[in-house]
């Protein structure tokens, strides 16, 4: 998941340096959405790895 967001980020930032405001907008959103869903289920992993060990 992390993976995906950081191509995503590289793609919105080639995409504003050639001028593309849209598609750099839209890729940068996409990269936001995919980081905080990728730290909503590590911090979910962190937790249940940590109640199951108890």
């Amino acid at each position: 998941m992390l993976h995906y967001a950081v191509i995503f980020f590289v793609i919105a930032l080639i995409a504003a340096v050639l001028g593309f405001g849209g598609i750099a907008a839209g890729a940068a959103s996409i990269a936001k959405v995919l980081f905080f869903i990728f730290l909503v289920l590590a911090v979910l992993s962190l937790l249940s790895g940590a109640l199951r060990k108890k």
